[in-house]
């Protein structure tokens, strides 16, 4: 017994909890809309009260009826416009109906709009690690799903809860009249649905979030089966039936869990809803047994019909916001659990450091991923002044580009320190870093933009700007493939949307060097495997012109191909996190080590 108490406070203190979020939900669209906000409160207020008005008005013409075939000189007239009264109440229903259902129309789009505006926003303020956490992408994921249309539901649903709390006021004030246990009746019949209905709401939530994974892995099998990056390989490899399956074994193992929990709710809905229409038909009898009696007139029997049967709609209407809003809740803390994801703090402010001969420094830094048992970088040291340039080599996986993601503050080193100019990366303030650096990852973005957007994302101060767009793709050579195109800059990219131009590997390359290319005031170029999809001509000429361009800038190359290193002023070979070598092209040729051994790898394959 003890056990089944402590179960029911536990059920209590968490719905009670949960329901925190109303509150938040009303700003919320208290904020985005206050004139709709009243017009839907008031509208409901109206609508919680007509009905009663009909019931009474209808109550009124049965009597007027009644009186009218007893009496010699029946008042027609009077049944007539009571009649009328009813039709303009009807009418005003139904106008009221409509304001709200036009109310709620457009909040849902104001609201919508904003909820994804606001999850947006934070995506722009969280760290890279946090995408690549599978946990936090699947309360990502949850959250754009669910939470923009669940707010406005779980206001609709509380003044729902108002409009038929109002009309079950009226109604009670009425019966009332007849008997207060008709009033008890009324509301403990509805009481038993009300309870199975937020505990299957409950067990909804938890079912959803535990199939996240599994259908944000449909999500992605969808795009891969119907995206044209990926549909390539889909049809040569003839992935496609395997994937299908594995997308129809996914919903599958959903739908079993889902047509448990349908059954259970329908199946205890439907046991506890004979609870309530028992109690409808014992009061229906009881009410007509007191009409026969003559205790009541027939209009009035009439009325109080209308009003237990309209007030378990009440009730029921009631019961089922209270539930819903439970459920909405659920689903809201998903939003606020997102939103309220704890971001570090930028400390730094300084755009500047005080010896900008000193350049670009790595002191024995070393770098772990979340959950990994090794570092992906141990005790890296190295120094690029002003004007020199550094070439980093290794296999894949070494952490070439991870040292990159250091240099431009997507990760921070959890041993160590960066200085740019003498100052810690820490201290600078982080877009003023940033605006310092011109970056190209092998993994570059591929825009569905115009030509102009894609190499003017490169630096949002100058987007729009076409006199840089030209330059940079000038110094990038995209410009002669890019003016031959009929729309030059203003050709669409991809296939996204109507008139989009795919462009070859090659190709694309070249719009994201010139991307790099556009912050013509960044003193830091890193370039990471800018010309593997270039054939060894166009690369030639992309060094030629990557060299004359960045004479005087700290530049970092990451290339497996040795053709493009050996010019670097600093070579330094990384393996498995650690410099194992460092020094010119010829020196390391001269240690016959790592290096050199690559090297004549590689140039044997030439021969």
């Amino acid at each position: 017994m003890a056990d089944t108490n402590n179960s029911d406070a536990s059920f209590i203190r968490r719905a009670l909890g949960v329901f925190g979020y109303s509150r938040r939900a009303l700003d919320l669209v208290w904020t985005t809309s206050r004139p709709l906000t009243i017009a839907l409160a008031l509208l409901t207020l109206v609508g919680g009260i007509l009905p009663a008005v009909i019931a009474y008005v209808g109550q009124l013409i049965v009597d007027g009826v009644v009186t009218a075939t007893q009496s010699a000189n029946p008042d027609t007239r009077g049944v007539l416009m009571l009649v009328g009264l009813e039709a303009l109440v009807v009418i005003a229903v139904a106008a009221t109906q409509r304001g709200i259902s036009a109310s709620q129309s457009l909040l849902r789009a104001l609201l919508g709009q904003r909820v994804n505006v606001m999850i947006l926003e934070k995506a722009m303020t969280l760290e890279l690690s946090h995408f690549e956490d599978s946990e936090f992408y699947d309360k990502l994921t949850q959250a754009r799903r669910e939470a923009s249309s669940r707010p406005l539901s779980l206001v609709n649903r509380t003044f729902g809860l108002v409009q038929n709390a109002i009309s079950l006021t009226s109604y009670s004030v009425l019966l009332f009249a007849f008997s207060p246990w008709a009033v008890v009746i009324l509301i403990a019949a509805g009481l038993p649905s009300f309870f199975a209905e937020a505990k299957f709401s409950g067990d909804a939530f938890r079912l959803f979030r535990w199939r996240s994974p599994d259908t944000r892995m449909q999500m992605y099998l969808e795009t891969v089966i119907a995206r044209e990056d990926g549909v390539k390989e889909v049809k040569l490899f003839q992935l496609g039936p395997r994937l299908l399956q594995r997308y129809r074994d996914i919903f599958g193992k959903l739908f079993v869990e889902d047509r448990k929990l349908t059954l259970r709710r329908d199946t205890w809905g439907f046991l506890l809803g004979l609870v309530s229409t028992g109690a409808l038909y014992a009061a229906y009898g009881w009410i007509v047994i007191t009409a026969i009696s003559g205790a009541i007139t027939l209009g009035a029997m009439t009325m109080y019909l209308v009003l237990f049967r309209q007030g378990q709609s009440a009730v029921a209407a009631i019961l089922t916001s209270v539930s819903g809003m439970y459920e909405d809740n659920l689903y809201l803390s998903n939003l606020y659990e997102y939103l309220e994801q704890p971001v570090p703090t930028r400390r730094g402010d300084a755009a500047c450091g005080p010896e900008p001969e000193r350049g670009l420094e790595f002191d024995d830094v070393s770098f772990s991923y979340a959950g990994a048992t090794e570092k992906a970088l141990s005790h890296i040291s190295l120094q690029i002044k002003p004007g020199e340039s550094l070439a980093l080599v290794g296999e894949n996986g070494s952490g070439k580009t991870t040292l990159i993601k250091l240099l431009t503050r997507l990760y921070d080193p959890t041993e160590g320190r960066i200085l740019l100019d003498g100052l810690d990366l820490q201290e600078w303030d982080v877009e003023a870093l940033r605006q310092r650096i011109g970056v190209i990852f092998q993994d570059f973005g591929r825009y569905q933009f115009s030509v102009g957007e894609n190499i003017g994302a490169g630096d949002v101060r100058h987007i729009d700007d076409k006199e840089r767009w030209r330059a940079a793709a000038t110094t990038g050579l995209a410009a002669p493939f890019i003016e031959d195109m009929p729309d030059s800059y203003d050709t669409q990219l991809g296939r996204w949307f109507k008139g989009g131009r795919e462009l070859s590997g090659g190709q694309w390359q070249k719009i994201a060097l010139s991307r790099a290319f556009m912050r013509s005031d960044a003193d830091i170029l890193v370039l990471d495997e800018p010309t593997a999809a270039m054939d060894a001509s166009s690369e030639a000429e992309v060094f030629e012109h990557f060299r004359s361009a960045s004479s005087s800038k700290m530049t970092i190359l990451i290339s497996h191909r040795f053709s493009t290193v050996r010019a670097a002023a600093q070579i330094v070979v990384i393996h498995q996190g650690k410099i194992l070598e460092r020094g010119d092209h010829e020196s390391l040729l001269a240690k016959d080590g790592q290096y050199a051994h690559l090297f004549n790898l590689q140039a044997q394959g030439y021969k």
